[in-house]
């Protein structure tokens, strides 16, 4: 069974990761980023 488990989080780990190379998901990625930033009170070094 858990080499079921494995397959079943690579393949949705495969999804996410084609998904997020697609250019207009990249945008959403980046706002979504710079939003998180500016509520955390900008960058930390």
């Amino acid at each position: 069974m858990g080499i079921m488990k494995k397959a079943g989080a690579l393949a949705v780990a495969k999804k996410v990761y084609d998904e997020a190379r697609k250019p207009h998901n990249q945008a959403k990625i980046k706002e979504a980023a710079r939003k998180l930033q500016e509520r955390r009170g900008g960058k930390r070094d």
